[in-house]
């Protein structure tokens, strides 16, 4: 099993955007990490957007289960079916998170606090490169 823990962030709501995330094993150990920068996003697309980065990354791992730790408490809401996804933008960043389920055989998704140290790290990640542009 992975653990993933992903963050995105924009400076301004819209402004320029960065996503970051970081892929564990079951006992704490980093496989892989990774930022990038996302150009004008929300805070909320900047999410999706990491999620999705990390999903791609934990695919490329070729493991069948997958947690995915999040602090985006309406990502996860919107992942687990208790919220509607009624942001076009929101929807179509959505619906990659699904194509990128498949491949997995189970995922989960959790909210956790942002003080969580995987968060915390994946928010240094996201403000690191954001530095480099603004």
């Amino acid at each position: 099993m992975l653990n993933v823990y992903s963050d995105g962030g924009a400076r301004g709501n819209p402004g320029p955007a960065a996503a970051a995330y970081l892929i564990l094993t079951e006992t704490g150990s980093v496989l892989k990490s990774g930022s990038r920068l996302l150009g004008k996003h929300t805070n909320n697309q900047a999410e999706y957007e990491a999620l999705n980065v990390a999903l791609e990354a934990a695919a490329e791992l070729g493991r069948d289960e997958v947690v995915c730790h999040l602090d985006s408490e309406l990502v996860c809401r919107q992942l687990t079916g208790a919220y509607k996804v009624k942001n076009p933008e929101l929807q179509a960043l959505w619906r990659r998170t699904q194509e990128l389920k498949r491949c997995f055989k189970t995922i989960r998704f959790v909210n956790v606090p942002r003080e969580d140290k995987r968060i915390v790290e994946a928010d240094r990640l996201v403000n690191e490169r954001l530095d480099q542009i603004t």
